[in-house]
């Protein structure tokens, strides 16, 4: 059985010990968005100065995607096992130091290993701080208050990211990835004074060690063969081997897992329904933002002529929107619920990609690219956290790190995938080449499938508010409890 150090939700007004932990998690998740951000406006720059094709320029944003997805399932079921706490404490400061790396690098595969080992780091911490979250907040109106709070920062982070990446690029690349670093050692420090410990399982159960190692490298493998692939070629032997590699492994992990006494992944939890479509649906709605992401900052940059920071404030409006609006969205899921606002989320997404295939190399930023920003902000404002909610509502406590791991793994090991995907329909179409017209022509149908991805989304969205009008489901709980059993 779990014991935990829980702090006081019961009262409408959280005090000030209550909010410091909230503010310092949602600040680690905010560093997140803001690295992110900030490394996608950059990524011309690091092409010129280390001379890196469009392939291995994505390995920039894959490298870190690798390490994430990889191990998130690791990670959330590490911080149920060892206090989250503690796995929240090392992997910030491995964050901070991975991110000083990347700063003074001047090689590219270097560049790439330092990505990996961020990634690896926020596999741990993602997981650890939503949990934190979860455990500490009452399920309900406070908890629904916190995790629209959560996601402001990550909105908040990535608007910071998009103004200061497009400023510190100006003066250099490396100021994006040096500035992660004293904001990770100030939440490091506002973590050990503000955070008590957290669940930690002391029932005696032991560790899945054999599902630890077949899950994560059959994770990391997975990841690996899709991200490069469109390098290497979809059909060429070492992809093939590597795929069946990794599914050997996981196929490996789901015996391991249904005949362990303390499974890493209990595979019951895969029932319930809700989760199930807010992580398949998660790993839609990222995948196709990602791809979408990857591309207009190469169209801004190399096809109209933007510069870094012309390309950063030309993303601000949907992160400000999101900013702006995730923190009143909590009253409108209370009252609709989870389903019918990420379906209304997706909606937006698709609408946005789709008048983004308007776009060719004399399209003004009024009239064909606002637009799509407006309606990605409006989309990720109703969709982010209501994805959050949706995947953690009526989980035990000594499952929140598991779950939040499962949902980030989707959100993650989705973006790989459609990062891969675009980059692939992309450079087989001549966008492989830094020229503007060769990126042109292959712009159409990388934005097509980007679309295609979000469609895709869109069903499972979909699904769940047929699912919720047939069946009268207000919530997550009556799958959640079978779920359970």
């Amino acid at each position: 059985m779990s014991t935990s150090a829980h702090l006081s939700t019961s009262s409408t007004r959280w005090d000030a010990r209550l909010w410091g932990v909230l503010l310092t998690v949602s600040t680690v998740v905010g560093l997140d968005a803001l690295d992110v951000s900030m490394v996608g406006v950059a990524l011309p720059a690091i092409r010129s100065d280390l001379g890196l094709s469009t392939s291995a320029l994505q390995w920039v944003v894959s490298g870190y995607v690798l390490g994430y997805g990889g191990l998130l399932l690791l990670g959330g079921r590490t911080a149920d096992l060892l206090g989250r706490r503690r796995v929240f404490l090392v992997a910030v400061g491995v964050f901070a130091a991975a991110s000083l790396l990347g700063g003074v690098v001047d090689d590219g595969a270097l560049l790439i290993a330092s990505r990996f080992i961020k990634g690896l780091a926020a596999a741990f911490t993602a997981p650890a701080a939503l949990s934190i979250i979860t455990t500490t907040f009452q399920e309900g109106p406070a908890r629904n208050r916190a995790i629209s709070i959560f996601a402001v920062f990550g909105a908040s982070g990535y608007s910071a990211g998009l103004v200061f990446s497009g400023l510190l690029t100006e003066v250099g690349w490396r100021w994006t990835f040096l500035l992660p670093v004293p904001i990770a050692l100030a939440a490091l420090a506002s973590a050990i004074k503000l955070i008590p410990s957290y669940d930690r399982d002391d029932s005696g159960a032991g560790y899945d060690i054999p599902g630890a190692i077949t899950g994560a490298v059959g994770s990391l493998l997975l990841v690996f063969g899709v991200v490069e692939a469109p390098q290497v070629g979809w059909a060429a032997p070492r992809t093939l081997i590597t795929f069946a590699v990794a599914l050997a492994l996981l196929a490996a992990f789901i015996v391991i897992e249904k005949r362990s006494s303390h499974p890493l992944l209990r595979l019951g939890i895969l029932r319930s329904g809700p989760l199930a479509r807010a992580n398949l649906g998660g790993a839609l709605f990222f995948g196709a933002y990602i791809g979408f992401q990857f591309v207009v900052m190469l169209y801004l940059q190399s096809v109209l002529g933007w510069s870094a920071l012309q390309t950063a404030l030309g993303f601000l409006p949907a992160a400000a929107i999101v900013a702006f609006g995730s923190p009143r969205i909590e009253p409108l899921i209370d009252r609709i619920g989870t389903p019918r606002t990420i379906f209304a989320g997706v909606v937006a997404h698709v609408l946005g990609y789709a008048l983004f295939l308007r776009v060719d190399e004399h399209s003004g930023y009024a009239g064909s690219v606002l637009p799509s920003m407006i309606l990605l902000g409006i989309g990720f404002t109703l969709a982010f956290s209501s994805l959050n909610i949706q995947a953690t509502a009526g989980i035990s406590d000594d499952e929140q790190g598991l779950a939040g791991g499962l949902l980030n793994t989707s959100l993650q090991v989705g973006g790989a995938i459609g990062l891969a995907v675009v980059t692939a329909v992309l450079t087989a179409n001549g966008g492989s080449e830094a020229s503007a017209g060769a990126l042109l022509t292959g712009l159409t149908p990388a934005l097509s499938v980007v679309t295609g991805i979000a469609v895709l989304g869109l069903l499972v969205a979909l699904s769940g508010v047929v699912r919720l009008r047939g069946a009268e489901e207000p919530s997550a709980e009556p799958e959640l409890a079978l779920a359970a059993k």
